[in-house]
């Protein structure tokens, strides 16, 4: 009689303690997707004298923390990523032309004393008039502070006090310009920020000729508003960049998109799990309930592990986390489907051997399948960017997660309950609805391989015709530029919101309306058009705001669009030499081949659709990637076990497609609960993130049937090495190995 170890138990409590305690005492870190805000990214460029290097991106990291600090953002986040770009976060930050103009300001500050006035080659001063400039007497790093002040028994308006490091630099240069007559230019000294004139007072007439202006402390004046007068005290106090800044990526979340991402992520998380729970419960009764509770204990050892690590939870992070709910059901389902069959065959003598079987013979199958979605998910992280990023880990941390529920869990529960309970109330006992209809009628899939393949190329010709007819609706993010989104008061028809944007200037940019929102997306967009382009939509619509913004830079457009198909030809070429390494070459090849199909079907269906090519698609594509070849390799590790000597291999692969399709219906089963919920409740971009998933699921389980299998016999023509042998059984008998 089987008897589970008490190490299990144990470890099931820690493990479950642990991630309570954590989940406790841990806040979750929000991304600005979900909190509101703004996110930055530059990139550094070479100087004429400074190469903009990871030491002298590090250095400008430096400052632009300065100026961030300064500007009184709450919870700020930079971070250098590679070697030249810096990802800034602003928390609450929501006009983007403040932040890009503060945070990524070069900043080259120096004071010139004025030689005259200049002709056309002259610099121009704040009034529009023409200026010569001697060299720079101080710089930048000669500024000690600089602070925004104002006095109502000056007058109105702000200006900048500047506190100088060297008192008798700024005292010999006054006491010069001071010696020159009242009303000459040559009596003024210009303060020049990164090229431009900001400020050229002339000195007071009572500052005597050579004393100059004792104490190092002067007053930058200008009609300056209180922000202005404060901007500019940050960039002179936060010194000046090492190397210049260009911003490649911005994205602006309003808060209420966010809060309205994370309630339907949670209410398509709640619907879900309820399905799922009501589905599992009623295909495996107790032992399906014992499954559900590990779930619950799946999604608490999943969150906590997140936010112990810090990890920032995204919008794609989120659908991440919900899909990995539907996909955690897998390894349950493949253990209890091989559980009925121990039990079905009377190999177990009863309910606690076969459930030990089960998962003892199930973990081969489990393994593979989670090494595949893994792969998957490294290359998100590795390749992807911004929240993306963000889907991969979340991904990976459910996969395993999975494992340790699946596992650990839910067999800790299962061999505590399952023998105390009879054969039908736990679930074990009779093969099921599925099984029992595929022994009876025993269907030869086949006999009709022929067709099968006819069928799947029928439909890969119809999706690459829309690839060619249509094309990809590449995003923003593979193409560059902006795309903004707008919320109205009132309802504006697509060619109403066009004329607006045609009359802001860009008659060529893409307009989109629905209900209350309206989308523009153009190329050359800058900040300053986005706020024509709300002004127009606010003559037509009343009261307009902005819910998000996004800024991608044609080089970074270019960058992420080559990552991408470098993703996913790396995960094909991976997971190919994996189940190359693993099974054998033919079964590699041919579950590649049906993934292939998987993948342009999906793409065929969004060009057909318009719908948009982002980075929720690929993170969906790469997420079918692993699912398919996981589907896969549940059927081919059962060839592997069903094929022996004297066996046809076309019988094998047969047997292999009729055992495992119940895993396979119950597994697509619970996942399509999941990815309705998201369709139900999430907004637009996780109904296109569901759409992609729910074609990619059902066409990849069809396909691991009638494509990979289909396939794999044509190809085990060329295949010359023999069928693995018969698994040899031991049985022990007084001590001796039979």
């Amino acid at each position: 009689m089987y008897r589970a170890p008490v190490w299990r138990a144990v470890t099931a409590l820690a493990v479950i303690a642990i991630s309570l305690i954590l989940a406790l005492v841990s806040a979750p870190r929000l991304g600005l997707d979900l909190r509101g805000g703004t996110q930055l990214v530059f990139e550094t460029r070479d100087s004429p004298t400074v190469k903009a290097d990871s030491a002298a991106t590090d250095r400008a990291l430096d400052v632009l923390r300065q100026r961030a600090d300064a500007l009184g953002v709450v919870d700020p986040t930079l971070v250098r990523s590679g070697e030249r770009r810096i990802i800034v976060e602003l928390p609450g930050v929501l006009d983007p032309r403040q932040a890009a103009e503060v945070i990524g300001r070069t900043a080259q500050l120096a004071f010139h004393p004025v030689l005259g006035e200049g002709d056309e080659s002259g610099v121009r001063d704040e009034n529009g008039g023409r200026l010569r400039l001697g060299p720079a007497a101080i710089t930048g790093d000669g500024i000690a502070d600089a602070v925004e002040q104002s006095d109502p028994q000056r007058g109105p308006g702000w200006w900048v006090s500047i506190d100088f490091r060297d008192a008798g630099a700024w005292q010999r240069m006054s006491g010069a310009a001071a010696c020159e007559p009242v009303g000459d230019p040559k009596r003024r000294i210009a303060i020049v920020l990164d090229d431009e004139v900001i400020s050229s007072p002339p000195l007071d007439p009572s500052i005597p000729c050579r004393t100059g202006i004792p104490g190092g402390k002067a007053d930058i004046t200008g009609s300056f508003t209180h922000e202005e007068a404060r901007d500019l005290a940050v960039l002179i106090k936060g010194g000046a960049l090492p190397v210049p800044l260009t911003m490649v990526e911005q994205r602006t979340v309003g808060p209420t998109l966010g809060a309205a991402a994370i309630d339907a992520s949670a209410k398509a998380a709640v619907a879900g799990l309820v399905l799922t729970a009501a589905f599992i419960v009623a295909v495996y009764r107790m032992s399906g309930l014992l499954s559900t509770i590990a779930l619950a204990c799946y999604g608490l050892i999943s969150y906590a592990a997140l936010v112990a690590m810090g990890a920032t939870f995204t919008l794609p992070g989120l659908a991440g986390f919900v899909l990995a709910i539907g996909m955690a059901i897998d390894a349950n389902v493949l253990v209890f489907e091989r559980a009925r069959e121990e039990y079905d065959q009377g190999r177990g003598r009863g309910l606690k051997p076969a459930l030990h079987r089960g998962f003892k013979n199930a973990w081969s199958a489990i393994a593979d399948s989670n090494v595949t979605t893994l792969i998957a998910a490294g290359l998100l992280f590795w390749l992807a960017s911004g929240p993306v990023k963000g889907f991969g880990v979340t991904l990976a941390v459910g996969v395993l997660a999975s494992l340790v529920s699946a596992m650990l869990i839910t067999r800790v529960l299962a061999h505590a309950v399952i023998g105390r309970v009879g054969p039908r109330l736990s679930g074990l006992g009779s093969p099921g609805a599925v099984r029992t209809w595929l022994t009876r009628r025993n269907p030869q899939l086949m006999k009709a391989r022929r067709l099968w393949l006819a069928v799947a190329g029928t439909l890969v010709a119809a999706a690459v015709a829309g690839l060619l007819t249509r094309g990809l609706n590449f995003g923003v993010e593979f193409t560059g530029g902006r795309l903004v989104e707008f919320a109205t008061a009132k309802p504006l028809s697509a060619d109403v919101a066009g004329q607006a944007v045609s009359r802001a200037g860009f008659p060529s940019a893409v307009v989109q309306a629905s209900g209350d929102g309206v989308t523009v997306r153009a190329g050359r967009l800058g900040l300053e058009d986005v706020a024509r382009i709300e002004q127009e939509l606010e003559r037509q619509a009343g009261e307009v705001t902005k819910r998000s913004e996004e800024f991608v830079g044609p080089s970074l457009g270019q960058e992420l669009r080559r990552n991408a198909l470098v993703a996913l030809g790396v995960a094909v070429s991976m997971q190919l030499a994996y189940l190359a390494v693993r099974f054998r070459w033919t079964f590699g090849a041919a579950a590649v081949l049906a993934l292939l199909v998987d993948v342009t079907v999906v793409a065929g269906l969004f060009a057909w659709l318009g719908k948009p090519i982002d980075g929720i698609f690929l993170a969906a594509m790469l997420t079918i990637v692993g699912y398919s070849v996981n589907d896969k390799v549940v059927v081919f590790d059962r060839v592997r076990e069903l094929w022996s000597p004297g066996r046809p291999f076309v019988t094998a692969v047969n047997s292999a497609i009729l055992q495992t399709m119940p895993r396979t219906v119950n597994t697509g089963l619970g996942a399509l609960f999941i990815l309705l919920a998201l369709m139900a409740f999430g907004g637009d971009s996780l109904r296109d993130f569901a759409l992609a998933l729910v074609t990619g699921i059902v066409t990849g389980t069809l396909s691991s049937a009638f494509v990979a299998g289909p396939l794999a016999v044509w190809l085990a023509r060329y295949d010359r090495k023999p069928p693995p042998g018969p698994p040899v059984k031991r049985r022990r008998v007084s001590g001796a190995v039979v």
